[in-house]
């Protein structure tokens, strides 16, 4: 039998074959790559740079400024996207690969398709070593991209141009599969990128990859049925697959129709509307005391597409009823069975829907008379406290186990007087209500899962399944390709900042309006609480000047990020006062260019607390008493906690 073959490079084919992918979800197609992010090293620009330059199709060729931050911006583009589109991503060889290693972390903790093709030293080996390689004396086989595995949901090596085949196939099946998304990875040696074969035609023909809704199993229904049925006071969590299986409206319907809070992880925040009466906001370590209180004294949970992180948990320690039992409806077998949960394997939308048919036959409504509104109106007073908090002029209240010392100084060398809270019910105040915030590691994701609202779906947009610093700015631009139309806010501190802002590059090179509020508290602000609540010193984690006694003690260090934003061509806004705040986010509405906002927020005024908990190692003997003390919360807390 004779077949049509077409013969190109390995590099040609990875190109022709992911133009012609495309994924199917409830009857809605869509093209699944829109394009290659790249930095040209010399391991791609003449293998697949080649195949990019030559024909790359209806594939957009993007130039990247930091391996690690492009892939970030992808990884927020799939996100907002709903995982039913991707950009690829392609680095040179050695150090261009290992910068994409954390955010293939990244976007595998969150569940979210990212494809990158690391370039790799050559499979003849003839050059070895070529340039940029890892050699390990123990093995010639190991090269920098074996540190992909441990971090990728698929990982895969090309040794003959043939092999690419299967390849993409495989990579295909895991970014496309709801329950095991998450990284991929396809290293090409150098010298195989150039390699020609004769490929089959119909390896290039379009495939549609169907995202399908699995239903649970009946007995599975009727497990978690039953359960339910015996609680009186039971609670939902919303994680991340609630907005993945776009099921927010339903789960809302379910919790009116049988009297059922819910709380929001910080995936699953804004797949439902903050202002739905049986919403009770973020849970967890950085919950509200509307959604802690009620998980207090629940009797049973149900969680819904959440893997249940020690953040959503308080380490497992907030559910306090010792009569709480659990459930979980997931398309992902291993995280439905946490919390020594009964389980229901499937998609949130179609299983949450065959659940309320059991409970509709049965009867079932939860015995919550009052609580949910009283816990609610509660919540909205601390808000608006929160909304108005503000230091007087002796800088009180301050919180005593935290170094006061900063507060007054940094106000003097500042000049300002924004809190953190007051800042971010500014910004809710003032953009419009189909803006995207992103978030990511500190404080800032502390406060929003408490005190953001947005009836937008999808309008949080926080990675903190891997709390990956040097987020923000990369996934504003990922954010805005997924969303053209739409503004998109970047809420970042000033570590975070510091550690990746080099895609403002990138968005200027694209011209996508996207803003970047800098929250800048002179310091890494929210491990510095971690720190001194537990007993330990200020040590290493404001930005100071070494001192006369050669200690990182001295004055703050000031910075000025306009010019950084000045630079890049940014419109650019120094802010310090809640004023010109406002003003300026109303000014940037009118800009056609991306802005950056300069805060100085008063180190100290982030939220804390509301009846949650962390299990931190913190040491058990120390010369310290402010650790001994400390140590003995921890140990409390260990006790009270489950187990597992």
């Amino acid at each position: 039998m004779s077949e049509k073959t077409y013969r190109m490079t390995t590099a040609q084919a990875i190109v022709r074959f992911l133009d012609n992918q495309y994924v199917e979800m409830d009857g809605k197609e869509t093209k699944f790559v829109e394009g290659f992010f790249t930095i040209f090293g010399h391991g791609i620009a003449v293998g697949l740079g080649e195949a990019l330059d030559t024909n790359p199709g209806q594939l957009k060729v993007l130039q990247g400024r930091n391996e690690q931050g492009m892939c970030h911006v992808a990884t927020a583009f799939a996100k907002q996207s709903g995982r039913r589109k991707i950009i690829a991503c392609a680095s040179s060889v050695g150090p261009g690969a290992a910068n994409m290693v954390t955010a293939c972390a990244t976007a595998t903790v969150n569940n979210i398709p990212l494809l990158v093709f690391p370039a790799d030293s050559f499979a003849s080996r003839q050059p070895d070593p070529v340039l940029q390689q890892l050699e390990q004396s123990d093995s010639l086989a190991v090269t920098t991209n074996d540190a992909f595995k441990p971090v990728t949901k698929y990982w895969d090596r090309i040794q003959r141009p043939e092999q690419v085949m299967t390849a993409l196939i495989n990579a295909m099946r895991v970014l496309t599969d709801p329950a095991e998304t998450g990284a991929c990875c396809i290293a090409l040696p150098q010298d195989v990128e150039g390699e020609s074969y004769d490929f089959p035609e119909y390896f290039f023909k379009k495939r549609v990859h169907r995202i399908t809704r699995p239903q649970a199993v009946a007995e599975e229904i009727r497990d978690v049925a039953d359960l339910i049925e015996h609680a009186s006071k039971p609670l939902i969590i919303v994680g991340g697959g609630v907005r993945y299986s776009e099921a927010g409206a339903d789960v809302e319907a379910f919790c009116e129709e049988f009297n059922i809070p819910f709380g929001e992880t910080q995936g699953g925040k804004s797949a439902c509307k903050s202002s739905h009466p049986y919403c009770l906001g973020g849970i967890g370590v950085t919950g509200t005391l509307a959604a802690n209180d009620i998980a207090e004294h629940a009797d049973l949970v149900l969680a819904l597409g959440t893997r249940l992180s020690d953040f959503a948990t308080s380490s497992k320690r907030l559910f306090k009823n010792p009569d709480v039992k659990f459930t979980a409806i997931n398309n992902n077998r291993y995280h439905a069975m946490k919390m020594d949960a009964v389980k229901a394997v499937g998609d949130v939308k179609v299983s949450l829907a065959a659940l309320a048919e059991q409970l509709r036959k049965d009867g079932y409504k939860a015995s919550y008379h009052g609580e949910i509104e009283a816990e609610k109106a509660k919540w909205d007073k601390e808000m608006d406290r929160l909304a108005h908090y503000a230091y007087d002029e002796n800088f009180e209240p301050l919180i005593p186990e935290r170094d006061p010392r900063t507060i007054p100084e940094f106000v003097e060398m500042t000049k300002s007087g924004i809190t953190q809270t007051a800042a971010l019910a500014t910004l809710r105040e003032v953009i419009d209500e189909d803006a995207t915030v992103i978030t990511a590691g500190g404080s800032l994701p502390s406060c929003m899962q408490r005190v953001w609202t947005t009836d937008k779906r999808g309008g949080y947009h926080a990675e903190y399944g891997y709390s990956c610093m040097g987020y923000e700015v990369a996934a504003a631009l990922g954010v805005k390709m997924a969303e053209p139309d739409n503004e998109v806010y970047a809420v970042v501190g000033d570590a975070s900042f510091q550690m990746l802002n080099s895609e403002l590059g990138t968005t200027m090179q694209e011209r996508k309006k996207t803003n970047i509020l800098v929250f800048d508290n002179c310091g890494f602000g929210c491990i510095n609480n971690l720190q001194m609540s537990h007993g330990i010193g200020s040590l290493a984690t404001e930005f100071r000047y070494r001192d006369e006694n050669d200690e990182i003690k001295g004055d703050l260090i000031p910075v000025d990020y306009t010019k950084v934003g000045e630079a890049y061509g940014l419109k650019t806004y120094a802010c310090r006062t809640i004023e010109e705040l406002r003003a300026a986010l109303l000014d940037a509405k009118k800009q056609d260019r991306a802005c950056l906002f300069d805060l100085k927020v008063i180190p100290k005024t982030m939220t804390n607390g509301y009846n949650s908990w962390w299990n931190v190692g913190l040491a058990d003997t120390s010369e310290k008493e402010s650790v001994r003390k400390a140590w003995e919360e921890v140990k409390q807390g260990r006790e009270e906690a489950r187990k597992y």
